[in-house]
C-alpha cells in the first residue's frame, strides 16, 4: 500500500500535560509540554482543545515539511492515569485528539512501551 509507505509513522506517548513524540522515519524524538494544560484531576485528557492544540504543534514539528507533506500515522499510548483501564470515552478522546492533530490513521495502545518495529507492526495491523 503506497499510502502506508509514504506516511511518517509517529509514536506518541502521553503523560500529564505532555506528549513525547518519536518519528520512526527520522528517529527524532522530542517532548512537548502543553500550554495551557490538558490534564484534569480525573482525566489524562480532560481539556480536549488544549490537548489537540499541543499535539498539532508536535505533529507539525516532527513531520516532514514541504509542499507535499503526508499526514502521519500515529500510535498513541497513555502512560499515566490508567487505573482500571481506559474507558471508551478516554480511548475515543485519544483517537480524536490525534485525528484532529492531522493523523491519517490512529492506533491507541495500552501496555508496555514499544520498539519502533512493534509500532510499525501495530500501525500495519499485525
Amino acid at each position: 500500500m503506497l499510502t502506508g509507505l509514504l506516511a511518517n509513522p509517529l509514536y506518541v506517548r502521553v503523560r500529564k500535560n505532555q506528549f513525547r513524540v518519536r518519528s520512526l522515519e527520522s528517529a527524532k524524538e522530542a517532548t512537548f509540554d502543553a500550554q495551557p494544560p490538558f490534564t484534569t484531576a480525573r482525566l489524562l485528557i480532560g481539556q480536549f482543545l488544549a490537548a489537540e492544540s499541543a499535539l498539532k504543534r508536535a505533529v507539525k514539528e516532527m513531520s516532514k515539511g514541504g509542499i507535499f507533506a503526508v499526514s502521519p500515522q500515529v500510535l498513541i499510548q497513555p502512560l499515566e492515569m490508567l487505573e482500571g483501564g481506559l474507558s471508551e470515552v478516554e480511548e475515543r478522546a485519544l483517537r480524536e485528539v490525534a485525528m484532529g492533530a492531522g493523523a491519517s490513521k490512529v492506533v491507541v495502545w495500552v501496555g508496555r512501551e514499544l520498539t519502533d518495529a512493534e509500532v510499525r507492526d501495530k500501525l500495519s495491523g499485525k
